[in-house]
């Protein structure tokens, strides 16, 4: 069965790593839904989370793949079943009218959206949450007029310690 999948390769930062590990995945024909390439607390150290809906059989052959790649350090699947914590963010700029703006304000408090901007004509805002809440928020201010927004792709921890690359569950 085809399901959603977080997986979170820990590299080695060098020039052209997202590059191979996006370019793995796509020269076996497999669509990425979003990636996110960014530092850890060690600047040698990347985390690169994909979010890709496969089979477990397809699943298992990427990790296989990418624990293959010369800078990886880790791979995880982070099942969309298991103890993880999934976020996503996202900026918007919506037209406000001045009969409208209270209520819109008043939208932005409920999805606790910060406002980053203010003008006469419109107001760019952010939120952080799940995917879930990022995308019920699209559909409640589009009637104001989205005029652009840019979301960030799913991005998640797990909330216990994962094993390290060759080690199980246990730390063996």
């Amino acid at each position: 069965m085809v399901e959603k999948h977080t997986i979170i390769v820990t590299v080695l930062n060098s020039s052209g790593v997202l590059a191979r590990v996006s370019g793995l995945l796509s020269q076996r024909g497999y669509n990425i839904e979003s990636v996110i390439g960014a530092p850890t607390e060690d600047p040698n150290v990347y985390k690169i989370s994909l979010v890709v809906e496969e089979s477990d059989e397809h699943i298992e052959q990427i990790i296989k793949q990418l624990n293959k790649l010369v800078d990886t350090v880790r791979v995880m699947d982070i099942s969309h079943k298991d103890n993880y914590i999934v976020r996503e963010y996202i900026i918007l700029k919506l037209e406000v009218k001045e009969k409208n703006r209270t209520d819109l304000f008043h939208l932005m408090q409920v999805f606790k959206a910060n406002p980053i901007d203010v003008a006469t004509d419109h107001v760019i805002m952010e939120l952080a949450g799940t995917p879930r809440k990022i995308d019920r928020f699209i559909e409640m201010v589009r009637p104001y007029g989205i005029q652009e927004y840019i979301r960030s792709g799913e991005f998640a921890m797990a909330e216990y310690q994962l094993p390290k690359k060759g080690e199980n569950k246990n730390g063996d």
